[in-house]
């Protein structure tokens, strides 16, 4: 009798937590679907039910940044002011802050940098938000992180680019480039911190023939 009665209540928990960890993960699987449709009150009502807000996909990439790749500013915002974590970074390194800073996603790039966006968390190429914010064009967003306090502007990633480099070495040359490099040196970066052969991005401009970069940094580098 004792043993029928141990294996009845084993069978009756192992079905309790079974079925306990399958609403779970329905629960899970609907809360990342509401985000990526935008359904914020849908959102708002399971997060005050007591919601993980720093839950993640199978990618491991968090609410925050799902509502990030979406451009959802509303969203985001009601997740950081749920206490999403804007660093948490998935399992190629993105986090929400360096995929906006990528994106030239600004508005969010502003919202992070007050709920606590770190400096010292690096993307899978061991970049800040700048660098790629350069590589790619976005003026504001350059704007906006090279002259936030505190910003390492002269960070030097895994390929040995500072933000300027990569300005210089992956941009076209064309005015917003040019705009990007005088951001970068009224900010106050190093004009002069060579890359991994020892060439400047001066060096570089004059090489790829981008004559008005080429002619600001000369004057930055003689000042």
């Amino acid at each position: 009798m004792n043993t029928l009665l141990l294996l009845l209540s084993f069978l009756f928990f192992t079905t309790c937590h079974s079925e306990t960890a399958m609403q779970t993960q329905n629960n899970h699987a609907s809360l990342i679907g509401a985000v990526k449709n935008g359904k914020l009150n849908e959102v708002e009502a399971a997060l005050k039910n007591g919601a993980d807000v720093n839950t993640t996909d199978r990618n491991k990439r968090s609410l925050l940044l799902i509502a990030t790749h979406a451009n959802d500013l509303k969203m985001a915002q009601l997740l950081v002011a749920h206490g999403a974590n804007v660093n948490q970074q998935d399992e190629i390194q993105d986090s929400p802050f360096l995929y906006a800073g990528a994106s030239g996603y600004t508005p969010f790039v502003k919202l992070f940098l007050e709920n606590g966006a770190r400096f010292d968390v690096y993307n899978r190429y061991g970049g800040t938000a700048l660098i790629p914010a350069c590589e790619r064009g976005h003026v504001e967003t350059v704007k906006l992180l090279a002259n936030t306090k505190g910003f390492p502007i002269d960070h030097v990633n895994k390929l040995g680019w500072t933000a300027l480099m990569e300005t210089v070495v992956l941009g076209d040359g064309s005015n917003k480039y040019l705009e990007i490099t005088k951001t970068l040196i009224a900010a106050g970066c190093d004009v002069n911190i060579p890359d991994k052969d020892g060439v400047t991005a001066l060096q570089h401009a004059k090489k790829r023939n981008f004559t008005a970069i080429a002619e600001v940094l000369e004057k930055a580098t003689k000042k």
